[in-house]
């Protein structure tokens, strides 16, 4: 998810859009997200390496 979009205000205007979201967030509660699993190697870079890589 973008984190950005975390902070828009959102604005509910009807009363059927109202009863979605919180039907929504109800259903969302307690989830977990699943374990990802990678299929091909990785390796995490930082700062210096990325500037390498990118000139």
């Amino acid at each position: 998810m973008a984190t950005k979009s975390i902070t828009k205000n959102i604005d509910i205007r009807d009363k059927t859009l109202g009863k979605s979201l919180v039907n929504a967030l109800e259903n969302a509660k307690g989830k977990k997200s699943k374990e990802v699993e990678y299929s091909k190697a990785y390796r995490e870079i930082r700062g210096d390496e990325i500037k390498k890589i990118f000139g």
